[in-house]
């Protein structure tokens, strides 16, 4: 159960609904109050900032989609942010991420890639988590791989995604219709 009030679309104020319109009318297509979307709404100043940030992360990169959604779901599981995770993992599976690697990642298990970019993208975003930066032979590789663009867009999902994780966390957003909890041992 949610930590914060009862709100409903009703309830919004201009600046509130300002920034549900924009996530509406992003390549989200995202209706209601919808996941991290119906806290960031609440708050205008910051949450047009951060669904704007998410949509040019989501939409904005050059980085492809299974390499992104592996990064994505690899910080969702790292934090158990069941929104996130099961929400991502759809995404992973329609980008082509294979339903083991997705598993493993859910149990916080280094999967077994066949794709380089996808286990870079796995080995930047742990180290960016546990570590707290990158290490020079991993650094070397993901520019190697992704070369130095796509590595800033990378680091920068990844920071969205803990900042999203942590928002939905805080403030125990339930999981949306349809969603299975991904992580029914934790209690956030």
């Amino acid at each position: 159960m949610s930590r914060l009030s009862p709100l409903t679309e009703s309830d919004l104020n201009p600046e509130q609904r300002a920034v549900l319109d924009a996530i509406a009318n992003s390549p989200r297509g995202l209706r209601g109050l919808v996941g991290p979307f119906g806290v960031y709404a609440r708050v205008p100043g910051v949450g047009n900032a951060a669904q704007a940030l998410g949509a040019a992360v989501r939409f904005g990169t050059t980085l492809e989609e299974n390499v992104k959604e592996v990064a994505i779901c690899t910080v969702g599981a790292f934090h158990h942010s069941k929104f996130e995770f099961a929400a991502h993992a759809r995404l992973a599976a329609r980008a082509g991420v294979a339903e083991d690697i997705v598993e493993a990642l859910r149990e916080g298990r280094t999967p077994s890639f066949t794709d380089a970019r996808e286990r870079v993208a796995h080995q930047v975003a742990r180290e960016l988590l546990t570590a707290h930066g990158i290490a020079d032979a991993t650094y070397a590789e993901a520019v190697s791989l992704l070369g130095e663009t796509r590595l800033i867009e990378l680091v920068v999902t990844v920071g969205y995604y803990g900042l999203v994780s942590l928002t939905l966390n805080a403030f125990r957003v339930p999981l949306g219709e349809g969603m299975a909890d991904p992580f029914p041992d934790h209690p956030v």
